[in-house]
């Protein structure tokens, strides 16, 4: 049986540094991604509605405040299980949906969007992780707005 493992002694001033710059670093694409979404909603919906979403550009603009939220609250330590929630429920549906790589036949194109499908995946599996963490071991949540 596999059980988590204590720390036994507090971080290092090393390790917290790289557990910031960590968090700091999966945050950015999704802060960035989110005001993206929320100040260039017309241009985003326009693609959005070549893959057939309802409700394009409300679709953007929810998903702006997913991602921003999501990013936000790993990068602060505040309602980590939902913001990882939140980026999991963006992740996976726009990978499947907007990236369906197995459906296109450009060979550039399947390229491009198996890349950004499995970006989407790796992130969205990313994010479990970081929700266990952050249940498993609350105390090694360190420089948090919130535990």
């Amino acid at each position: 049986m596999l059980l988590p493992v204590q720390a036994a002694t507090p971080p290092s001033q090393g390790l917290i540094a790289i557990f910031v710059i960590g968090r700091i670093l999966f945050a950015w694409i999704f802060i960035m991604s989110g005001i993206a979404h929320l100040t260039q909603a017309q241009a985003m919906s326009q693609y959005a509605a070549m893959f057939k979403v309802p409700q394009p550009k409300l679709a953007v603009i929810v998903s702006g405040f997913m991602v921003l939220a999501g990013g936000l609250s790993i990068l602060l330590g505040v309602y980590v299980e939902a913001g990882t929630t939140l980026l999991v429920l963006f992740l996976i549906p726009v990978a499947v949906y907007m990236h369906p790589f197995w459906g296109v036949s450009d060979p550039m194109q399947v390229a491009a969007q198996r890349a950004h499908f499995m970006k989407n995946m790796s992130l969205a599996g990313a994010a479990l992780l970081i929700c266990y963490f952050s249940k498993m071991a609350p105390d090694a949540w360190v420089l948090a707005v919130r535990r």
